[in-house]
């Protein structure tokens, strides 16, 4: 049995913007959270931390939507097979429960636990190949597919991220981004 092709899975750095832009929200919660109105103008109790992630929350949403956006270019495939998989964008929601939980930006140890459950959630998502799953692009109108497209005489069965709905019988084109996650750049219909 070979192993899959390392070049083909997707970068560290690529994977941790994308799961750093899937958690953005959570982020903007935790630091909607630490706002105190008692402060002058509404400032949060910790300013300088609560900025740190609110600019990587925005920096990593802007980055993942410029990278998808940005693909322009691909092989053209014909689709067999398509089923829409995006409801699988809400296997996120369960680490937004920490939200609801009351937690001190300030408290060290609190921090240290967050960034180690994170740490975890991320290398699962990594070595799983499941971090393309972002409800950031679901908010941006993109589309995960489970899809089954020919390419000549070769028959692949992947993931495509794609704004525009893919049929059965239509033609494609698409970039692979990692060993079974492609973008789709644009279609025939």
């Amino acid at each position: 049995m070979s192993l899959p092709d390392p070049a083909l899975r997707l970068r560290p750095w690529a994977s941790l913007l994308l799961f750093l832009s899937a958690y953005a929200p959570l982020l903007l919660i935790l630091v909607i959270k630490d706002y105190d109105p008692q402060q002058f103008f509404w400032l949060p109790q910790h300013p300088v931390f609560s900025a740190v992630i609110l600019l990587i929350a925005i920096g990593s949403c802007i980055g993942i939507l410029y990278a998808v956006r940005d693909v322009q270019s691909g092989l053209l495939v014909k689709v067999t097979k398509a089923s829409n998989k995006s409801g699988e964008m809400f296997g996120y929601t369960i680490p937004y429960m920490i939200s609801f939980l009351r937690i001190d930006l300030g408290d060290w140890q609190t921090l240290l636990s967050l960034l180690i459950f994170m740490t975890v959630l991320f290398v699962i998502a990594y070595r799983t190949q499941t971090v393309f799953v972002n409800p950031v692009l679901a908010l941006a109108g993109y589309m995960l597919i489970d899809c089954t497209f020919e390419r000549g005489a070769s028959v692949t069965q992947a993931l495509v991220i794609t704004k525009v709905p893919l049929k059965s019988g239509e033609s494609c084109v698409i970039e692979r981004v990692s060993h079974y996650l492609y973008i789709a750049t644009h279609s025939d219909s």
